[in-house]
């Protein structure tokens, strides 16, 4: 009687066994011959309709000595009246005694699609007898507009679409001497992180284009100046792909602007006439502007909104609230904000 108790106790004792987990089901493979069109691929339609409907901002900035053709590239970039029309100074005209910065806003509409866009000059630079630090006033305008757009993220109530002021893209134009980059080239680093170079050709043929085009990519390398688009950024094997063969065979762009169209071989062309003849703007073996058109509009003008939001904003953006102790900075909208809580 006894030894059926305790042979009952013990069995009481042992812990009944564990059920084994349920292992999960791998993923079926959706046939989507079986599921019929699911329409993913719409998104980019979409994406489309909205950008048509709301537009985009686009921000270039032009810097240079006056007599470069600047505002007569830009025109001729995105084939209006875009830029101030100036080929150097009059003589009733007083050169700026500091760097300005004047912003003209545009939109410009094609095929349905509205871009806003800014072109922002920088009359006096490089024109004084001493150009020293002349690049701060430009450095100084950069800053303000990731500041402003800083400003605005941090509001309470902040905007639906936030204005966005900030360069994209800096066109940068060196004189072609034929000799190294002068000290006011150099200050190219100090501009902007989208730089791209750019030197006037209606002064030499195209065999010395490409002469210089080496010299002056040596010499911004020597001088450590960047240019967009920097290696660092490629995303993958095709960007690097890309963006190798642009910084190796087109940097700097030998460019030629003119809104003015000759008659050659029975076509109408833009063109610049010199005394040896008549420089084709979009032809190839005349200057390199279809493909610095091409570069900043049809292929990289997305890039580098991408670039200078994400990269040279997020870095500002960083240092900024680093500086503040990781708080945001103060605006009329939190001060009052603040007031009344306290």
């Amino acid at each position: 009687m006894s030894k059926g108790k305790n042979e009952a106790a013990m069995s009481e004792l042992v812990p009944e066994p564990r059920q084994k987990p349920a292992v999960p089901m791998k993923p079926m493979g959706i046939n989507a011959n079986l599921l019929g069109y699911i329409g993913i691929d719409t998104i980019i339609e979409q994406m489309r309709k909205k950008t048509m409907k709301t537009g985009f901002d686009f921000n270039i900035m032009v810097v240079g000595q006056s007599g470069l053709g600047k505002s007569t590239l830009v025109n001729t970039l995105f084939k209006s009246q875009v830029s101030r029309k100036s080929s150097g100074w009059n003589r009733e005209e007083k050169i700026p005694k500091t760097v300005e910065i004047k912003a003209i806003g545009h939109v410009i509409e094609e095929g349905g699609v509205k871009m806003k866009l800014t072109v922002i000059d920088t009359p006096g630079f490089g024109d004084q007898i001493n150009n020293e630090n002349c690049w701060e006033p430009i450095e100084k305008y950069i800053n303000e507009q990731y500041e402003k757009f800083l400003k605005e993220e941090v509001n309470i109530a902040r905007k639906k679409r936030i204005p966005d002021t900030r360069v994209h893209c800096c066109l940068y134009f060196i004189s072609p001497t034929g000799h190294s980059l002068s000290p006011l080239e150099g200050c190219a680093k100090h501009v902007c992180p989208t730089v791209l170079p750019a030197f006037p050709s209606s002064s030499c043929g195209s065999w010395l284009q490409k002469v210089l085009s080496v010299q002056v990519r040596k010499e911004l390398e020597v001088n450590g100046i960047e240019f967009y688009p920097q290696k660092e950024f490629d995303e993958d094997l095709e960007d690097k792909t890309e963006n190798d063969k642009i910084r190796q065979d087109s940097m700097p762009f030998a460019v030629v602007g003119s809104d003015k169209e000759y008659q050659v071989n029975g076509k109408r062309v833009l063109g610049r006439k010199t005394p040896w003849g008549i420089i084709e703007v979009e032809n190839l073996t005349h200057c390199e502007f279809a493909l610095l058109r091409d570069f900043v509009i049809r292929t990289h003008l997305q890039d580098l909104k991408e670039v200078t939001h994400n990269i040279h904003y997020e870095t500002y953006r960083a240092k900024r609230l680093n500086d503040n102790g990781g708080l945001p900075p103060m605006t009329a909208e939190t001060e009052e904000s603040h007031e009344s809580n306290l």
